[in-house]
């Protein structure tokens, strides 16, 4: 039989990884970012990754949004689903935006006027906010997934805007920036 002081131990330890993981995460897209040269990956397919992550940001957008949907009708284990789902689509979207940017060089905006200010707005504030978004979106799925709805409550305040905020400015962003994508 698992103590108190057990059950805390245990938390505080997955608590540790989660903020190890929500550290790494966003400076190894740092360094990928900016690494001098990308990786040789042998192929032209990666060009089709930021097409593809359009995808997988707008299918996360509509999970979270059945996710919210679901827990207002009290709909618990299809908002679990959703929410699984809106998480397993950003692990992928995480993979894939990774070997695309360790790969292939950035695409610079080419847009003039005010929608130049409004694209590097956007694209500001989402990857201010997809740094950030990490740690509270595990702790989210962490305290949903262990049933810990207090905790998962509290946290979800946060993370579910800015994890919405930042899969919505994703598929707007790409969407400004496609037009001047070299292949």
């Amino acid at each position: 039989m698992e103590t108190n002081e057990m059950k805390i131990s245990k938390e505080k330890g997955v608590q540790k990884w989660i903020t190890v993981i929500a550290v790494i995460v966003p400076v190894l897209v740092a360094v990928l970012l900016f690494m001098p040269s990308k990786l040789d990956v042998g192929a032209s397919w990666v060009f089709f990754l930021p097409h593809l992550n359009a995808v997988i940001n707008s299918a996360a957008t509509i999970a979270l949004l059945l996710g919210l949907y679901f827990i207002k009708q009290g709909e618990i284990s299809y908002h679990r689903a959703a929410m699984t789902t809106a998480f397993g689509l950003g692990a992928i979207f995480l993979i894939s935006y990774v070997i695309y940017h360790a790969s292939a060089e950035s695409t610079t905006f080419g847009g003039e006027g005010w929608v130049k200010g409004v694209y590097y707005f956007l694209l500001l504030t989402h990857i201010l906010l997809a740094t950030v978004a990490l740690f509270p979106i595990l702790l989210a799925y962490y305290y949903g997934y262990t049933g810990k709805v207090d905790k998962h409550r509290k946290i979800v305040k946060y993370a579910y805007p800015i994890w919405l905020y930042v899969t919505i400015t994703g598929v707007v962003v790409y969407f400004m920036i496609r037009p001047y994508y070299l292949h």
